[in-house]
């Protein structure tokens, strides 16, 4: 199987059993992929919010 993607957009790609899956870019924060027996089990999203006097986050 193949498939095409946009070299011109920001992404990670995973790929599990033939099923591409992008991860699309934020703005701000960290994403963390989880390993499991060799394949990809999770990915966890973190986000960043700077501090510059808001009242409310």
């Amino acid at each position: 199987m193949t498939a095409e993607i946009n070299l011109m957009e920001n992404a990670v790609y995973v790929v599990i059993d033939g099923q591409l899956t992008k991860v699309t870019s934020k703005q701000f924060g960290e994403d963390t992929i989880i390993w499991k027996e060799g394949r990809v089990f999770d990915v966890i999203r973190s986000q960043r919010v700077r501090m510059s006097g808001q009242d409310v986050i």
